[in-house]
């Protein structure tokens, strides 16, 4: 019934994925009673017309029909979908077919009565000799193949050492040596890009977006996409209108190993993937996501596509690493770091033009790799003010920096693409850059949610805690208050 089943089947019966065999439990019973309360549809045919062969086995406990079924989904070049009839808690002699054996324990009267249809010994834990025998014969026959594979293997390392090496360290998960060595630099430049496009610099990976490759930036180019019959050796998946099936099929593509999967959607809809992202943060899967249009810069298409509370809704899934890049530069080192972070990782980029930032006045970008980082220090010892701010922001808070110190106030400007990873940074250093106690504003085009921990009780918030609307940019920033204007509004206020 979960609409990601659907999503899954739909590519995977397109794309003719004929190694993946489902069986479906076809029991008819849910937690809350019959299926018949909520669904009749007729399954087989909806998987037939998404391009799967589809078999049909009446009794779950004839062994040899599922048996040949299972032999002849494996010789059909499709994915193959077997409807297994079954009976949920069979023998029970009181909740066999019925809800009762699906949420609960039969309990131990009902196992007793139930041991005894079966004729069973009734102590608590009793395998069969044959089961055990039958184990081991499993056990010997998948030793006697791995033992096969490994010699197989040493023998390929012996001819082609290298290429041994390089597939033991991918099928790990390493990064290759000097794998960062030819990513991009960007010069400074007050017009800039917008970071989706600089994050279009990074390659080397496998995925694809959610039907919006165009506006995400996330093809790779020259290089084929998974079709059936393609040519070469393909990097591009065209996932569809499939963010949560997206966010599963990556989840599959992590645990196989081998490959970094990506996929990219607006941030907007990473709503709609929410459920396979946070299982990629509890196995600490090295999933990767572009989520572009992160604020509501991305201007006419108003409040269904605009971002405001998606940040701190995905900061808050543990072991997800979240970064929001100021500029180009910080881009790659926000891919640098992301790629080396141990579980899933985010970037959010921008739709808008953003500087790229001139290093040779601020500080190196090189910096971002720590979560956040003083990017323009205060003159004249420590700060009066610090402002804080993520991504398009960080212009804002450069622009606020200037007319406050114009004003004869010390201020310190902080970049800060990630908390996950500042928080992971010594106490030392979290001081250095975000000292205890002081003025601090932050500026972001978010909810305020979670940033009153890394700030105190002194500080003021240019945030958005409220819809957004439809508009250009421009115009969206100043009527909600995401300007230099009210950021200098604000820290007066503090420092006053």
């Amino acid at each position: 019934m979960e609409g990601v089943a659907s999503e899954a089947a739909s590519i995977a019966g397109h794309l003719e994925l004929g190694k993946l065999l489902v069986f479906w439990d076809d029991n008819q019973i849910t937690i809350d009673g019959r299926t018949e309360l909520s669904f009749s549809e007729d399954v087989l045919a909806r998987f037939a017309s998404y391009g799967w062969h589809t078999e049909s086995v009446d009794d779950g406990e004839d062994l040899a029909a599922l048996v040949t079924a299972a032999h002849t989904a494996v010789a059909d070049a499709r994915p193959s979908f077997i409807r297994v009839r079954t009976i949920i808690g069979r023998p029970s002699p009181n909740k066999q077919d019925t809800s009762g054996a699906h949420g609960a324990p039969l309990g131990q009267e009902e196992i007793i009565a139930t041991k005894q249809i079966m004729e069973w010994p009734t102590e608590p834990f009793f395998v069969p000799d044959e089961i055990v025998n039958a184990a081991e014969a499993i056990r010997e026959r998948g030793a006697k193949s791995y033992g096969a594979w490994q010699r197989s293997f040493e023998s390929y390392r012996a001819e082609f050492p290298d290429l041994a090496a390089e597939l033991e360290s991918v099928m790990a998960g390493e990064l290759p040596a000097g794998w960062d060595e030819d990513l991009p630099a960007f010069e400074a430049d007050p017009k800039g890009i917008p970071t989706r496009k600089a994050s279009a610099k990074i390659g080397g990976l496998v995925g694809g977006s959610a039907d919006l490759a165009g506006s995400n930036n996330s093809r790779m180019k020259g290089l084929p996409s998974f079709l059936p019959g393609a040519e070469g050796i393909p990097r591009n998946v065209d996932w569809g209108i499939r963010e949560h099936g997206m966010g599963a099929a990556l989840n599959g593509m992590a645990l196989h190993g081998g490959v970094i999967p990506y996929g990219a959607t607006f941030l907007v809809f990473s709503d709609y993937m929410r459920p396979s992202v946070r299982l990629a943060a509890l196995m600490k899967l090295h999933t990767r996501y572009i989520y572009t249009h992160d604020s509501i810069g991305l201007g006419e298409d108003g409040p269904t596509h605009q971002p405001v509370e998606h940040l701190a809704a995905l900061r808050a899934i543990p072991n997800l690493a979240v970064f929001r890049p100021a500029d180009a530069n910080e881009v790659r080192e926000c891919w640098k770091a992301a790629l080396e972070w141990d579980g899933p990782a985010a970037l959010a980029l921008t739709r808008q033009n953003v500087p790229v930032l001139d290093r040779k006045v601020l500080a190196s970008a090189e910096k971002a790799k720590r979560g956040a980082y003083t990017l323009r220090e205060a003159g004249g010892g420590g700060p009066d003010v610090v402002l804080v701010a993520t991504g398009s922001e960080v212009e804002i808070a450069l622009a606020a920096a200037d007319v406050l110190e114009q004003e004869g106030a010390a201020v310190r400007v902080v970049s800060m693409p990630c908390w996950e990873l500042f928080e992971r940074q010594d106490e030392q250093y979290q001081r250095e850059v975000l000292p205890h106690g002081g003025a601090k504003v932050v500026i972001e085009a978010g909810i305020r949610q979670g940033w009153d921990r890394w700030v105190g009780n002194n500080a003021a918030f240019v945030t958005i805690d409220r819809f957004g609307a439809s508009a250009p940019y421009q115009v969206l920033y100043e009527k909600y208050g995401i300007t230099a204007e009210c950021v200098v509004a604000e820290a007066r206020r503090l420092l006053s």
